[in-house]
């Protein structure tokens, strides 16, 4: 993954893949995407915190997550402060990238078609996060 930002957390390519599995690294340093329906949390909806596979930082609260029928999970707002966002031309389209703060790992794009008040759907890959329950974290 080449991007000119410094994260807090930068580790080696060499490390990355070292530590995780190849669909987690694949989407997290390379971008990738799992088929839809696919994931493990696209159906999951026990309380507590979804935190980035990366480096497990705190990036969604259950409370936010919502079923968007779209095959990945999907939240109507990240925890303040816990995304980067970035312009994301690729693919003939404009959308916006996000990315977890601290490591900068790929977690899926942001929409503004939220079925929610805030109007926003951020659409995040399965294997780019992990769970902890609300009374583990």
């Amino acid at each position: 993954m080449s991007r000119s930002k410094k994260f807090p957390i930068s580790k080696s390519e060499a490390d990355w893949r070292e530590e995780l599995m190849p669909d987690e690294f694949n989407i997290l340093r390379e971008k990738g995407t799992e088929l839809p329906f696919s994931g493990k949390y696209n159906n999951h909806f026990e309380k507590g915190i979804y935190k980035c596979k990366g480096c497990s930082a705190p990036l969604y609260k259950s409370e936010n997550k919502f079923d968007s029928n779209c095959g990945w999970p999907s939240y109507d707002m990240a925890i303040p402060g816990a995304i980067e966002y970035i312009d994301d031309l690729s693919h003939g389209m404009r959308r916006i990238e996000i990315v977890c703060a601290q490591c900068g790992g790929h977690q899926g794009h942001v929409f503004n078609d939220g079925p929610t008040s805030t109007g926003k759907r951020y659409c995040v890959n399965s294997a780019s996060i992990s769970f902890s329950e609300e009374n583990k974290f």
